[in-house]
């Protein structure tokens, strides 16, 4: 199909959601910023965030361009170059706020975690995609090996909300690549179980963990906020006032209490959607979480109509990237989740972030668009992929 014609098929319904809720972002992050900057220099995240917007829709329709068959053959160099940049972070990278996650070029800082989140999606998917079959544990290792170096380096700087978001993507890949639910209970839950049982045995016997205490902390804080209410537990308690404060309504934009007193920390990234539920209460909140979820309807969708199972496989992990930092994000600030420190797509301030969002909506974009060449048949063996006409 020529690259002319491939943009007649590009789905508008995704890239309306996309600069709905990034234009939404910038009153929010404009909001949620003032309290930090002088009067003279109140829009200077705004002007950046605009500024990512732009090269965030460069990124989209670059990844989108390019048939993703040709994904193929750049994946190892992905991977390892991926690799390359966790482990550079971890030697030379930039350290703020305890975690060293952060390259810096020129004016900027770059987070390798952030775009390692896309490699890992379209690596993992070139691997699975070469497999007939996910039905011994033995086919598990292969993988599970595949996405276990990136996680330890991300889990070293330390980022276990990455972390988590890697654990998710390849979870939702490896179910779509036809591995028994029941294997992934007993992988996934299991291994939550594990850790549990880990963490409890470190505190009442003193047992070794590979942890870093604040991530503990939040564990433990994530289960009794009171504990710690100054401490660990003062982000959770702020943000659960700061949503419940917004009412059905909201207080309405640049008008929230707990945004403009800088009582809510990390307003402007990781806690965000507390000033959107505070500003816009219940009703916008609720409305910005349906427009999330039609994205992710949307992504599924995509999935499903992809001309082959490589395809499929790369809409699902970016679905289920997009899946896992919706919940978390929107769950950590209302209490029902702990928090991880993850970004809530196009919405949260942030380069590195919002470029990867923009990745992993080209390659959605890039999936339907290509939709009508091959039809795949998830009835017929994995490898074989059925012609029809185009309807």
């Amino acid at each position: 199909m020529h690259s002319k014609s491939i943009w007649k098929n590009i789905d508008i319904l995704t890239v309306l959601i996309v600069l709905l809720i990034s234009g939404l972002s910038l009153f929010v992050i404009g909001s949620a910023t003032k309290p930090l900057l002088s009067p003279g220099s109140q829009l200077y995240f705004v002007h950046r965030q605009l500024a990512w917007i732009f090269l965030g829709l460069l990124t989209m329709a670059i990844v989108a361009w390019v048939p993703y068959e040709k994904f193929r053959v750049i994946s190892p160099y992905l991977y390892w170059t991926s690799v390359l940049l966790l482990a550079f972070v971890l030697i030379k990278g930039h350290t703020a706020l305890g975690a060293q996650r952060w390259i810096n070029v020129g004016p900027f800082q770059l987070q390798p975690s952030e775009f390692a989140k896309i490699a890992i999606v379209i690596t993992l998917a070139t691997h699975l995609s070469q497999k007939q079959r996910l039905t011994h544990w033995k086919d598990f290792i292969s993988p599970g090996l595949h996405v276990l170096l990136p996680m330890l380096l991300v889990l070293k700087q330390p980022d276990l909300g990455t972390t988590l978001v890697f654990v998710a993507i390849t979870a939702g890949m490896l179910f779509m690549a036809g591995a028994s639910w029941w294997k992934l209970v007993i992988i996934f839950p299991g291994g939550l179980l594990t850790v549990i049982l880990w963490i409890y045995l470190h505190y009442r016997f003193h047992i070794p963990i590979p942890m870093h205490q604040y991530q503990l902390n939040r564990l433990i804080i994530f289960l009794n906020p009171n504990k710690d209410p100054l401490g660990a537990g003062f982000n959770v308690i702020q943000s659960r006032i700061a949503v419940g404060s917004g009412g059905l309504f909201g207080t309405g934009i640049f008008t929230a209490h707990f945004n403009q007193l800088s009582f809510l920390p990390e307003s402007y990234t990781d806690f965000i959607f507390a000033v959107v539920a505070e500003e816009l209460g219940f009703v916008g909140s609720m409305a910005l979480l349906l427009v999330y979820l039609l994205l992710l309807a949307r992504g599924i969708y995509i999935a499903n109509q992809a001309k082959d199972r490589y395809g499929m496989l790369l809409a699902t992990g970016v679905v289920s990237m997009f899946a896992f930092h919706v919940i978390e994000s929107a769950g950590m600030v209302s209490g029902i989740m702990p928090v991880a420190g993850v970004p809530l797509p196009f919405m949260s301030y942030g380069g590195s972030a919002f470029l990867a969002d923009s990745a992993g909506i080209g390659i959605l974009l890039n999936v339907y668009m290509r939709r009508h060449d091959l039809s795949y048949n998830r009835s017929a063996p994995v490898t074989q992929v059925v012609y029809s006409k185009n309807t």
